[in-house]
């Protein structure tokens, strides 16, 4: 029992794995250069940090004013005063750059923070032309971004 203790024993733990998991991450391991060659994109993000002011309309027709803390072409995260039901399918209408974006979004699981929560969302069906409109301005709200930042330094 000591012998396997110790750790100046020569690979006491590969002789003690059961033959399933040793096949397993076998099966892992052949599984791996298929996922290697596959590119997953994720769109870029930019953290606004309540910059952004943006109204969130309710299924019953009520309206919650909330500011965008980060924002991306599949959706982002708001801060509301008041944490929304998670799966709620809500109505998201906001100005970012030259754009006025209209569209639906499904809450997430709020997380709580010092003022306020912090929800995040996913855009539900977002269209192609709104999509590109927003990756537009966001990317040119960056560039500003980084302008205004060389030019303060």
């Amino acid at each position: 029992m000591d012998e396997q203790l110790d750790s100046t024993a020569p690979d006491s733990t590969a002789s003690t794995l059961p033959v399933e998991e040793s096949a397993a991450s076998d099966a892992k391991a052949s599984a791996a250069p298929v996922e290697e060659n596959k590119v997953v994109s994720r769109p870029f993000r930019v953290k606004l940090r309540g910059s952004v002011l943006v109204l969130v309309r309710l299924p019953n027709r009520r309206s919650v004013r909330a500011r965008f803390h980060q924002l991306s072409t599949t959706g982002g995260v708001i801060h509301v005063e008041k944490p929304l039901e998670e799966k709620l399918e809500v109505e998201l209408i906001f100005h970012v750059g030259q754009a006025t974006i209209r569209n639906k979004a499904q809450m997430l699981f709020p997380m709580w923070a010092t003022q306020g929560w912090m929800q995040p969302f996913r855009f539900v069906n977002l269209p192609d032309a709104d999509r590109e409109a927003l990756d537009t301005n966001l990317k040119s709200f960056l560039g500003d971004a980084a302008t205004g930042a060389a030019a303060g330094s």
